[in-house]
């Protein structure tokens, strides 16, 4: 039983992101398509999904097609209760899930000013007070995950779960930003991106260059660093 996962791009595709790391991170067999989300051809590399229209796109062993990364999110862990996608304490998992919804349907000023770049870390960015407003808004709902499920560290909820999935690239603009954060936030940034799934999804990144780039920012860039 293998799932099939469409994606857009490594280097900036956020989306496609927690898309991969559902199947990567939970040991769920599968196998990654291309799209061209910066060629003119996602439609065209879409069509045989129809009605799908953006990544990722999932489509089960059966042929049932998934859009919607909340969606993808649902089925998975419906299909594969043993796998741990959801915190199995009742309220830890309520938690998780209003964090995850909150995630996918809001924070437009960080998404908008500051799309995820795996690239470097941009040096001298001034977020936006509608930024920083995103920002304390994302550190109050991390600070109540943490009141819920006791882990004063490490994942929001202890164990890995989607609430860290769907997070792993707003960490990803934090530190690419430079963003100001906690001591605690940039820890907990940090050890997202420092796992191993997610650094092979960075080093494969690196693999393609873009001209142009899908969002230039005329500000210096520095290695990318989690020290």
């Amino acid at each position: 039983m293998t799932y099939e996962l469409y994606i857009g791009d490594r280097m900036y595709s956020s989306w496609s992101l927690r898309g991969w790391l559902m199947l990567e991170k939970f040991n769920l067999p599968h196998t990654v398509h291309m799209v061209g989300l910066y060629s003119g051809r996602m439609a065209a590399d879409l069509a045989h999904l129809a009605p799908a229209r953006l990544v990722p796109v999932l489509r089960l062993p059966d042929g049932t097609v998934v859009g919607e990364s909340l969606a993808i999110a649902e089925t998975l862990a419906e299909r594969h209760p043993e796998a741990g996608l959801w915190p199995t304490d009742p309220a830890h998992r309520a938690t998780a899930r209003w964090l995850v919804t909150e995630m996918a349907c809001g924070f437009s000023a960080l998404r908008s000013d500051c799309p995820m770049q795996l690239g470097g870390i941009y040096e001298g960015f001034t977020p936006s007070e509608a930024v920083r407003t995103d920002l304390a808004r994302i550190e109050t709902l991390f600070a109540h995950a943490r009141l819920v499920s006791g882990a004063a560290t490490g994942h929001l909820f202890g164990a890995y779960s989607l609430a860290d999935t769907f997070y792993t690239p707003v960490a990803a603009r934090i530190i690419g930003y430079d963003l100001p954060v906690s001591a605690e936030t940039r820890a907990y940034c940090k050890l997202l991106l420092s796992d191993p799934s997610v650094q092979s999804w960075q080093q494969q990144a690196q693999e393609v260059t873009y001209d142009p780039e899908p969002y230039p920012v005329d500000l210096p860039k520095r290695a990318w660093s989690l020290d």
